[in-house]
């Protein structure tokens, strides 16, 4: 019976995914999260000691959670026990707890409880999790794509260490791709290579996935079986078509046609452009082309950023959306921009006058006798409600590099600043600057 057992399990493991077959056994065969498995660092730490405790493991799809769990459990010699908190309730949770404490009582073995998508477990869940922990009864390892701190209670979150995983970089990629095609037994064009890659973003999962089902009829993989494989036609997406898209992009953006924006960032996201550098692009043009016409331009467009960092992909398909039609649909200013680079102009090409002296830093007795800091006109104290003096060095005293258009919050704030203009130059009784 031990013959054909190891015989049937043999055969249940050749049929098993890709992605399973190739699941790593060890930490350093784990592949891109060198932050979490490297020498001294904390899953390591964790292996040599002997003992997991209680970790939520934080990341995108794809990114090695449930792996690392399962490596956990063998570098500390414990039954690894898999719950989806998906589909497990209170009842299975109890279930897995009292095996467990049998399986200490009269094994003397330690159990790994792994609660996969742990962010949907509710707060009764959780508590029913709390005495086991707190007795130590099993180690624990919570998986979640989502900010733990969000969803899981603060009891569990105290009572656990958060490791964040990171999206895996092509490098990662591209070592197990060639991990999959030695299982497989297959060779790959460099096209479609480079079509599997970007269809992965960053998911080893999907990537692996990708891989088998392209090669299901081939030993000799190209762009047209990936294309298959995933359903839909690789777009033509070179080194040109990269910078075109872009281009259009951000132009369509300060043009102010958000149905124009979506498309070109579909055309990238489905090409396999980096989301992370299309964010920054929305990062840049909320201040270069919005500015403060619409003060919340960027702090949403940044929020975007930090949303695709945390969630990856494909939801981070929706803050870029958003952040795209938002910026597209704002008000347009681009005075900061043009400021900062007039003022560089002038500053580079000198010869740069002093700082004036009533502005100066004044710590010690010799400065204060020196004259710096001399004359200097509190604004809190004084009666104008802007621009009480003169902050510009005298040789450059009438340059105005901010100009504030009439476009959105930024009208509001051009008036405020003519109105201290003209103000400023009545007290000194000179005709106001136009």
């Amino acid at each position: 019976m031990d013959l054909f057992d190891s015989s049937g399990a043999d055969d249940l493991a050749s049929r098993a995914p890709l992605a399973e077959r190739l699941r790593p056994a060890k930490l350093e065969e784990v592949v891109g999260q060198p932050h979490l498995t490297g020498e001294n660092r904390p899953l390591t730490q964790v292996a040599e000691r002997g003992r997991v405790g209680s970790l939520i493991l934080w990341g995108p799809p794809g990114t090695g959670k449930t792996t690392l769990a399962r490596v956990l459990a063998g570098a500390v010699e414990e039954e690894f026990v898999p719950l989806s908190a998906v589909t497990s309730g209170v009842k299975d949770l109890r279930d897995a707890l009292d095996a467990a404490r049998e399986r200490l009582k009269y094994e003397g073995r330690g159990t790994l409880l792994f609660v996969d998508e742990v962010h949907r477990f509710n707060k009764v869940q959780q508590d029913a999790l709390l005495p086991a922990l707190e007795e130590g009864l099993v180690d624990f390892i919570g998986a979640t794509t989502e900010n733990p701190s969000f969803e899981v209670t603060a009891p569990l979150l105290s009572r656990s260490r958060v490791l964040r995983l990171r999206l895996l970089s092509d490098e990662d990629l591209e070592l197990l791709l060639d991990r999959g095609l030695e299982e497989l037994g297959v060779e790959v064009s460099g096209e479609a290579r480079g079509d599997l890659l970007r269809h992965a973003g960053g998911d080893g999962r999907r990537l692996l996935n990708v891989l088998e089902v392209a090669a299901t009829s081939t030993k000799n993989v190209e762009i047209h079986d990936v294309e298959r494989a995933v359903g839909s036609r690789a777009l033509r997406y070179g080194r040109e078509e990269h910078y075109d898209a872009v281009s259009a992009f951000i132009k369509s953006m300060r043009g102010g046609d958000p149905d124009a924006a979506l498309h070109y960032l579909a055309r990238m996201l489905e090409a396999g452009e980096d989301p992370v550098f299309i964010a920054r692009r929305l990062v840049i043009l909320a201040s270069e082309d919005v500015g403060n016409a619409d003060p919340h331009a960027l702090p949403l467009a940044t929020a975007a950023a930090q949303a695709v960092q945390m969630i990856g992909m494909p939801e981070g398909r929706i803050p870029l959306a958003q952040a795209a039609t938002y910026l597209a649909s704002a008000p347009k200013s681009n005075a900061a921009y043009g400021g900062i680079n007039a003022a560089l102009v002038d500053v580079r090409e000198g010869p740069v006058p002093e700082v004036p002296m009533h502005l100066r830093n004044a710590p010690t007795g010799l400065m204060k006798e020196s004259g710096y800091g001399a004359g200097y006109r509190y604004a809190h104290e004084d009666e104008p409600e802007g621009m009480n003096d003169r902050y510009l060095p005298e040789e450059w005293r009438d340059h105005v590099y901010y100009k504030a258009k009439k476009s959105g919050a930024e009208a509001e704030i051009k008036a405020r600043l003519d109105r201290w203009r003209a103000g400023r130059e009545e007290r000194e009784g000179r005709e106001p600057s136009r």
